[in-house]
């Protein structure tokens, strides 16, 4: 395997094929071909729990279970967030062990050199670099988006009145998107190793401009979450963003193993690569066959202004 990255290029508009799959991501990577993905993008679960069918079917109720669904505030209404601040230290632990199991049957089908982008949050980010690391990746930073949001900030629960000057915890101003990469071939250079694999380093902004960690980003646009109906459905714009920096070379393949709505993939497919998405949830992966042909659309439109990304 070896690809051309000595030369600047432009993104290509022109739309990639894609494969996506009805299954978990456990049990797919297990049977994937080793050293053939370049890159990774995705958001995953968190506690294990708030993608379960039973806390989906809750959530989709719009009662109980780990999925806050607060009233309308402000004439807003929130959309369905899992609340990471309940979480049990058996949880917590939990979580742990999933993410070093996901990080160790993910490492084999990653070329040397891939980087892995997870989306995270403040109260849980620790946990995912520690298993991430214990799995045997290097942990290479991480990328800030930047966005306002209802979570946090909340008086004490039903004390509100008693304490309208004090709050329980921040409020969320910012989405932390962890990155990791598989170590280079031993031996090589990060150079020799791009040659090699197609794999190593980071796409700049552009050739004068290096990528930053920290990147402005709104919600999601309705016209995109009118398609995907997922509750932590990533704006295309910011994804364009993430998948551009992740694959350094022409003919880079790239993997969502947790592809909820497909925007990641849509994404992909706009830029010309290569990508392939798992999806466990029937009804998510059901939405995305149908929603990505359109997200594309939405994705390619956007790719064109520069000025949107």
């Amino acid at each position: 395997m070896s690809a051309d990255c000595t030369q600047s290029y432009s993104h290509s508009t022109a739309v990639a094929k894609y494969e996506i799959y009805l299954d978990n991501s456990l049990h797919w990577l297990q049977t994937a071909q080793r050293n053939s993905i370049h890159a990774v993008v995705t958001d995953p679960p968190y506690t294990v729990v708030d993608f379960s069918p039973e806390e989906l079917k809750k959530m989709r109720a719009g009662s109980g279970g780990i999925w806050r669904l607060p009233p309308t505030i402000g004439g807003s209404k929130r959309k369905p967030l899992p609340r990471f601040t309940v979480l049990t230290n058996e949880q917590l632990n939990a979580l742990s062990a999933f993410f070093e199991e996901w990080g160790q049957v993910l490492y084999p089908s990653l070329v040397p050199g891939a980087h892995v982008a997870v989306a995270s949050n403040p109260f849980v980010s620790p946990w995912v670099q520690l298993a991430m690391y214990r799995a045997g990746f290097e942990v290479r930073g991480q990328i800030i988006r930047l966005y306002r949001t209802f979570r946090g900030g909340d008086r004490p629960k039903n004390r509100e009145k008693d304490f309208p000057h004090l709050q329980t915890t921040l409020r969320g101003a910012h989405e932390p998107w962890l990155l990791f990469r598989k170590p280079i071939e031993q031996g090589l250079t990060v150079a020799e190793n791009l040659e090699k694999w197609g794999a190593g380093a980071l796409k700049r902004a552009d050739e004068s401009t290096p990528f930053a960690d920290v990147v402005p980003s709104g919600k999601t646009p309705k016209e995109e979450f009118l398609i995907g109906a997922h509750p932590t459905q990533k704006p295309i714009a910011f994804l364009l963003r993430l998948v551009s920096l992740l694959t350094p070379c022409p003919g880079n393949i790239l993997l969502d193993p947790f592809m909820g709505s497909g925007s990641t993939i849509a994404a992909a497919a706009s830029l010309g690569y290569f990508s392939i998405g798992i999806e466990v949830d029937e009804i998510f992966y059901r939405f995305a066959k149908s929603g990505i042909p359109k997200l594309i659309k939405i994705a390619s439109r956007t790719a064109l202004q520069p000025e949107l990304i």
